[in-house]
């Protein structure tokens, strides 16, 4: 199967209200343009410096995402391009994000990462942290940035019951964190499911997933 043919096969069974990122990390930039030129503009990547190389080489009407763990001193390099960034997971990291895109005069589309899985070396946030952080004061004096919705990562595990249970609390997360109507904050998106597990995600109420080798097919790891 060619690339284009697996995009096809999955925007084919999508519903409309969920928003596909081709998860192109470690991938070429020759695979990127193939699913450009099948019609998929919205890319993940989950290094920064990766990200930027990519994005001076491709088309500009790409939209960035970027959805690994992100390091404060590495924001300012994607700060005027990024579009989307899915892994915020603390206060500190929120305000640099917002430090960077003022120098670029732009608001920058954020997710807070919500630890759903049981695993340790998951990152995110609790609920609780969550909620303490949008109704804060030092976060309604954060300008430049624009929380869109929450993203999480199941544990990886053959269990789907617990993969279930794990999507159903991030659903629930972002419903109690949608009422709290702060500023800056306009929920709407809610980040997970991937290859192994975006149809699962979908029926817990995902609006967005992360797909990678899916289209690409499975990711070399030994040039890295």
């Amino acid at each position: 199967m060619s690339i284009k043919q697996n995009l096809n096969s999955i925007i084919n069974i999508l519903p409309k209200h969920v928003t596909l990122v081709a998860v192109s990390k470690t991938k070429p930039i020759t695979d990127i343009l193939e699913a450009y030129n099948a019609g998929q503009l919205i890319f993940g990547e989950n290094k920064i410096q990766e990200m930027v190389d990519k994005h001076e080489q491709l088309p500009k009407d790409i939209e960035w995402h970027m959805i690994g763990h992100v390091q404060r001193n590495k924001v300012k390099y994607m700060a005027h391009f990024v579009n989307l960034i899915h892994g915020v997971d603390n206060f500190k990291l929120l305000n640099e994000i917002n430090k960077q895109a003022e120098k670029h005069d732009r608001s920058i589309d954020c997710l807070l990462q919500i630890k759903i899985a049981d695993e340790e070396s998951k990152f995110g946030m609790t609920l609780d942290e969550a909620k303490s952080i949008l109704q804060s004061e030092e976060f309604s004096e954060l300008k430049h940035i624009n929380i869109k919705g929450v993203m999480g990562m199941a544990t990886f595990t053959e269990d789907k019951s617990q993969i279930t249970q794990e999507f159903q609390n991030l659903k629930f997360i972002f419903e109690e964190l949608k009422k709290l109507n702060t500023v800056n904050s306009n929920l709407e998106i809610i980040s997970m499911g991937m290859s192994s597990d975006y149809q699962l995600a979908i029926n817990c109420g995902s609006t967005m997933i992360r797909v990678g080798s899916s289209i690409f097919g499975n990711r070399n790891y030994s040039s890295h």
